[in-house]
């Protein structure tokens, strides 16, 4: 068996089961395929995203889970019409939209979930 070809599961902490589910769900637009007293999985590109309740963890300061988009600005538009603001970090050169460049011409920009977990988007060069 190759892990390559089987479909990945990612893992986010969370502490709020009721906001995260209107985050991923309303907000992100991922499809919540079940509720447990465990986890929310949600359907995710052929794979799952699991939101681990957990009560008391300290969210970790870097991207835990982020998604390839076609149009990075249509995208964090998107996000901020939901009410989600682009993270700015010292030192990045970022754009009004949050956006960074990388030295490759990647575009990534930054967001936290209602947990605080940082998420991204971005877009290849």
């Amino acid at each position: 068996m190759e892990l390559r070809d089987q479909p990945l599961q990612s893992f986010i902490p969370i502490s709020d089961a009721d906001k995260a589910t209107i985050f991923y769900r309303d907000v992100l637009g991922l499809e919540l395929l079940e509720d447990t007293p465990f986890a929310l999985v949600f359907s995710v590109s052929g794979g799952a995203l699991r939101l681990a309740k957990t009560p008391d963890f300290t969210p970790q300061p870097f991207t835990v889970v982020g998604w390839e988009v076609d149009d990075i600005t249509a995208g964090m538009a998107d996000l901020a019409r939901h009410g989600v603001a682009p993270l700015h970090f010292d030192g990045l050169p970022q754009d009004e939209a949050g956006i960074w460049r990388t030295p490759d011409g990647t575009q990534v920009v930054w967001f936290n979930d209602p947990d605080g977990n940082v998420l991204s988007l971005s877009q290849p060069a």
